[in-house]
């Protein structure tokens, strides 16, 4: 089953301290239930590695990049959640979900990012009818 626009999973990771755990866990729970009130949020997950105590993971994950986008310009988030967010380890953190494989079988979905996206800068324009690259 092919679905209009793919899923966003996001993934961050946090390298927190015994000693600072307890002050991140109640900020987690705070941004958590910030972004879970969010319109297109699918769900929020915090967890910790089996083999490293001091890393945590946060995950969520939306209806699209767009439904991510527009939770991330709420007032709420940007007071509750991206304090938290802005901890967490500097790498890529965003990714579609274009193939999922699960008890309901397995569903694809065309990628929403933009053929010349790996080309385009910030600031720069791109022309609005660039296809999607293929997935």
């Amino acid at each position: 089953m092919t679905h209009p626009s793919a899923a966003l999973r996001v993934v961050s990771r946090f390298r927190v301290p015994q000693a600072g755990r307890a002050a991140f866990l109640s900020d987690a729970a705070l941004a958590m239930d910030t972004l879970a009130a969010q319109a297109g949020c699918r769900g929020i997950a915090l967890g910790q590695a089996t083999d490293d105590q001091d890393l945590l993971l946060l995950t969520s994950e939306w209806d699209g990049v767009g439904a991510y986008r527009r939770a991330l310009s709420s007032f709420d988030v940007k007071m509750h959640s991206i304090p938290l967010l802005s901890t967490a380890i500097d790498e890529p953190s965003a990714y579609e979900l274009v193939r999922t494989v699960d008890a309901d079988g397995v569903r694809t979905a065309p990628s929403g990012l933009a053929a010349d996206a790996g080309t385009i800068g910030l600031g720069e324009a791109a022309s609005p009818d660039v296809p999607s690259v293929s997935t």
